[in-house]
C-alpha cells in the first residue's frame, strides 16, 4: 500500500504540487470567515472578540432558540425564500429551454435579431427597470403578493443564452431522424431535446436558485407586508432591531440562511462545471 501511494504521488509533478499547495491555503483562507461565524453564533453574549476564536470553549445552541423568538418572522422568512426560489427556478427553467429551443433548432424570420436583444439585456440590471416594474404590478393587483418576487426573474437571458448555446453543442441528428418520421416539434422539444438540456438546465438551475436566494433589492423595493419577508430582509430586520444587536443571533440567522446553499453546491457542484464548459463549445 506504501509502495502504491508513493508512486501515485510521483506521478505529479513539482508544479502540480505547488499548484495543489496554493489551493489548499486559498481554500483555508476562503473558509475561514464562514468558521468564524459559525464559532460567533455558538458562543451567545460574547460578541465578536479580537483575535478571532474560531473552535469555542462551551457550545451553546442558544442563540439559535433565541432567533425564532424574535419579532421578525424567521421560520415564514425562510419559507418564503424557499418557494420564491423554487418558483423562479421552475419558471426560468422552462422559458429558457423553449427559447433555447426556438434559437438553436427552429428558423424564423428576425431570429438572429431577437437574440442580440436578448443578448443585450443582460447588461442592463434588475434596478434600471425596477421601478417600472413597480408601478406594473401595482396596477395589476400584484405588489402585495409572493409573485411580485418571482416574475420579474422568470426570464433569464442568461439561461437563454446558456441552454441555446448548450444546444447548438449538440448533434441535431436526432431532431431531424424524429421530424422526418412525423414528430412534432413539441415531441422533439419534449422527447429528445430536453433530456439533451438536462446538464445545462442543473446548472442554471442552481445559479438561479442561489440568485434568488439572496436577491435582497427587489424584496427591499417590492415587499409591502410580513407575507412577502425572505430571509435577507429577516437579517437585515434583525440586525436593525433596538439598540442593541445580539451578534450571535445574527450570525445564526445567517448560518441557517447559508446552510442550503452550502449543500446544493455541495452535491451539484459536478453539473456547475459539465454545464458551463460544455456551453459555448460548438461540434
Amino acid at each position: 500500500m506504501t509502495e502504491t501511494f508513493f508512486n501515485a504521488m510521483a506521478r505529479y509533478s513539482w508544479r502540480d504540487w505547488l499548484a495543489i499547495v496554493f489551493l489548499i491555503l486559498l481554500a483555508v483562507f476562503v473558509a475561514f470567515p464562514f468558521v468564524w461565524m459559525v464559532s460567533i453564533s455558538l458562543q451567545p453574549g460574547k460578541g465578536l472578540t479580537l483575535p478571532p476564536v474560531y473552535i469555542p470553549d462551551e457550545l451553546s445552541f442558544q442563540a439559535y432558540r433565541d432567533l425564532f423568538q424574535t419579532q421578525v418572522p424567521f421560520l415564514r422568512a425562510y419559507w418564503n425564500s424557499i418557494f420564491i426560489a423554487a418558483m423562479t427556478t421552475i419558471g426560468a427553467l422552462i422559458s429558457s429551454a423553449l427559447a433555447a429551443f426556438a434559437f438553436s433548432r427552429l428558423e424564423f424570420r428576425g431570429r438572429s435579431v431577437f437574440f442580440a436583444l436578448i443578448l443585450m439585456s443582460l447588461m442592463i440590471p434588475l434596478s434600471f427597470v425596477m421601478i417600472p416594474l413597480f408601478f406594473q404590478f401595482a396596477a395589476i393587483g400584484l405588489l402585495s403578493s409572493v409573485w411580485a418576487l418571482i416574475l420579474p426573474m422568470v426570464i433569464s437571458p442568461l439561461g437563454v443564452y446558456m441552454l441555446r448555446q448548450f444546444m447548438i453543442s449538440q448533434p441535431k441528428e436526432y431532431e431531424e431522424a424524429a421530424l422526418v418520421e412525423g414528430a412534432s416539434y413539441w415531441s422533439i422539444f419534449r422527447r429528445v431535446s430536453l433530456p439533451e438540456m438536462a446538464p445545462a438546465m442543473a446548472s442554471l438551475a442552481i445559479i438561479t436558485f442561489t440568485a434568488s436566494w439572496n436577491n435582497f433589492l427587489l424584496p427591499l423595493v417590492f415587499a409591502q407586508n410580513e407575507n412577502q419577508t425572505t430571509l435577507p430582509l429577516a437579517i437585515f430586520a434583525i440586525g436593525m432591531t433596538g439598540n442593541f444587536v445580539d451578534l450571535a443571533v445574527l450570525m445564526a440567522g445567517v448560518v441557517l440562511s447559508f446552510a442550503p446553499l452550502f449543500i446544493v453546491f455541495l452535491f451539484a457542484q459536478r453539473f456547475i462545471v459539465e454545464g458551463l464548459t460544455n456551453t459555448g463549445v460548438k461540434n
